[in-house]
């Protein structure tokens, strides 16, 4: 059960839009259970209404970034109607983030394994710790991580992701970078610095257009190539109406820096 002196998730914001949602269990790894699941999708649902969020940045407390599913919530109550309740949930929140208008960031101080893999393979860009290890450790258990298989195989090759699942064995960073899973691999003295220079670069950027952007982005991957390319171009016609993009091309042609809204 969760330790209720404290929320399960702690939220903060800043003046340019940029909010930090922070996994706050330290002492359970931060494992995903019941309240900090429904604390997540509470956050994603009002973060999604907010025009004024530019980024989200997804952090955690204490050694582990993420643990995945708390075991002991998930052994008490051994029903195949509490499991598929308990994984609708968590599969809600993942699509949640994806569906953010904005970049979402995961920033990873320690380990990440099974549905904290997966949660880090959900966020759009990925900074960790060169400490930090990541596995989809179910299969140890004799439960495969068949949900965080979704997230997990469309970011890495097939057969990196297979053997992550059937092995359930960690990877580095350095190996998790390499692979495609995370963006960047640095000390972890360095790792706030590495964030804010993604921040810095995306709230630079016309809001319009990142929001297109993601949205086409995952739509189209989806998509087969004819259908991709649709959605393409109309994405890029209505984005190329919007009044920062033409600011944009007209700085350009007169070798300006552009005046964004």
């Amino acid at each position: 059960m969760s330790d209720m002196s404290s929320p399960v998730l702690l939220s903060a914001r800043d003046s340019r839009g940029v909010v930090t949602l922070t996994l706050n269990r330290p002492q359970a790894f931060n494992a995903l259970d019941e309240a900090l699941l429904t604390a997540l999708q509470t956050e994603l649902d009002a973060l999604a209404q907010d025009l004024s969020v530019r980024v989200v940045v997804l952090a955690a407390k204490g050694k582990a970034f993420c643990a995945g599913h708390d075991l002991k919530e998930m052994r008490a109550e051994p029903s195949l109607a509490y499991y598929q309740k308990l994984f609708a949930q968590c599969s809600q929140v993942m699509q949640s983030l994806q569906r953010l208008p904005v970049p979402v960031i995961a920033r990873v101080q320690g380990i990440a394994t099974a549905a904290g893999c997966q949660l880090v393979a959900q966020c759009d860009l990925a900074v960790a710790a060169d400490t930090a290890r990541f596995a989809t450790s179910g299969v140890n258990y004799g439960l495969f991580c068949a949900t965080p298989s979704v997230a997990l195989s469309r970011n890495v090759s097939r057969k990196a992701a297979f053997e992550m699942l059937v092995t359930g064995d960690f990877i580095s960073s350095s190996q998790a970078q390499e692979q495609g899973l995370i963006n960047r691999a640095v000390p972890a003295d360095q790792l706030d610095a590495e964030v804010e220079k993604l921040v810095t670069s995306i709230v630079a950027k016309p809001q319009v257009a990142i929001a297109m952007g993601k949205g086409l982005f995952y739509r189209q991957i989806e998509s087969g190539m004819a259908a991709a390319y649709e959605d393409a171009l109309q994405t890029m016609a209505c984005n190329m109406m919007d009044a920062d993009a033409l600011e944009g091309v007209q700085a350009f042609i007169e070798k300006r820096a552009p005046r964004f809204s």
